[in-house]
């Protein structure tokens, strides 16, 4: 679609999988092919601004093991929880609502919500941000950028 990079998560149930990004994160699918276990999802969300006529997006793929081309150096068994050593950071414009929707549905949560900074050169870089795990425990960082301040 449009975004440079656009992971691929290979997933043991593609369909709790797109329920989960769906119903819970609030992406939506673009399409699918159900032969092969695999959907692509995006998430998107109108600028802040209403006069800036732009959308924030998120895009990723969902691809079930063993159905169709599965990407693996036979290293296996795939065990949970996927993605070890890996987090998806994604920024998203208001991040309380989705935290609100998550934690209202009882969704466990592998960071809860707190406020970070970070050194970057002569100043800091804050974020709100939350960590969930998705059903194959793939870890998801939602972040709303806070404004910078100087060091």
């Amino acid at each position: 679609m449009e975004n440079a990079v656009v992971p691929e998560l290979a997933v043991t149930d593609w369909q709790a999988s797109k329920r989960f990004y769906c119903d819970r994160l609030g992406f939506e699918c673009v399409y699918e092919r159900p032969e092969e276990g695999f959907c692509y999802l995006r998430r998107q969300e109108p600028h802040l601004l209403p006069e800036v006529r732009q959308y924030h997006k998120v895009e990723l793929m969902l691809d079930q093991i063993g159905l169709g081309r599965t990407f693996d150096n036979g290293t296996g068994p795939w065990q949970r929880p996927l993605g070890r050593g890996m987090n998806l950071q994604i920024r998203i414009l208001n991040l309380l609502p989705l935290h609100l929707k998550l934690t209202a549905a009882k969704i466990p949560l592998f960071l809860d919500l707190e406020e970070k900074w970070y050194r970057t050169g002569d100043g800091e870089t804050g974020v709100l941000q939350f960590v969930v795990a998705d059903p194959d425990g793939y870890l998801l960082r939602f972040y709303e950028p806070l404004p910078p301040r100087r060091g």
